[in-house]
């Protein structure tokens, strides 16, 4: 007998839309960050492609990118 597997992944439309917008934002800090040399925006950058693959409850998800997309803002080193 094969056990029942469980589909890890959160496919629904929701899901797709934050991780899709949270990875472009993250691709622009990214690029901001590397090409200014600013760290805070790398790192806010890596963590939003990262965190909607992380993260699964879609209000978490919201949440952890909403503060990760104002956290370069409000420390502005």
């Amino acid at each position: 007998m094969v056990p029942h597997e469980t589909n890890p992944v959160n496919f629904d439309a929701g899901s797709l839309i934050v991780g899709l917008l949270a990875g472009a934002v993250g691709v622009g800090y990214f690029m901001f960050g590397k090409k200014q040399q600013r760290m805070v925006f790398l790192i806010a950058g890596v963590a939003l492609c990262v965190v909607p693959y992380v993260i699964d409850s879609l209000g978490w998800c919201i949440a952890v990118c909403v503060a990760l997309t104002a956290l370069p803002h409000v420390l502005k080193t």
